[in-house]
């Protein structure tokens, strides 16, 4: 049985959904991702989201945000030692601090508007901002004038 299908008919009526195919491909994919760390994706209005991470045990400087064409990507390194100079051997270490890197493909007109690390929680405050050319419009429709006959 085959798990492929065609986007013709809908790439028939729509123009510019190029990057949507992309999106259908990939999540197709038999793409096995990482479950740590565990994340939320929050939606709080209309046009305000909220990405919130369980980073315990990293801190700020341990932490990278960076949006590249579309995708914002969240990576997370491992500290040298534990930050405050002392040589501590585990006998039971629980906290995973080891390296991540989260991709999140943003949506046109999403933006990243700030970023806190608050209990050992991520917070990544997005909003989208369309702007005044994107929305809405309605176009009148004038009646044709007859040329002026000299």
């Amino acid at each position: 049985m085959s798990t492929a299908f065609s986007m013709t008919p809908l790439f028939r009526q729509s123009i510019g959904f190029d990057r949507f195919n992309d999106l259908f491909e990939s999540a197709m994919r038999n793409e096995t991702s990482s479950s740590y760390p565990p994340y939320n994706v929050e939606k709080h209005a209309d046009d305000q989201y909220r990405i919130v991470i369980a980073a315990a045990g990293f801190q700020d400087e341990d932490l990278d945000l960076q949006v590249e064409r579309g995708v914002l990507t969240v990576t997370g390194g491992k500290r040298a030692g534990n930050g405050n100079g002392e040589n501590v051997t585990y006998l039971y270490q629980g906290i995973a601090q080891r390296s991540f890197k989260l991709s999140f493909r943003l949506a046109d007109h999403i933006e990243v508007k700030s970023a806190s690390l608050v209990n050992g929680l991520l917070n990544i405050e997005l909003e989208r901002h369309v702007p005044e050319e994107a929305k809405a419009k309605r176009i009148p429709i004038g009646a044709a004038r007859p040329a002026l006959e000299n």
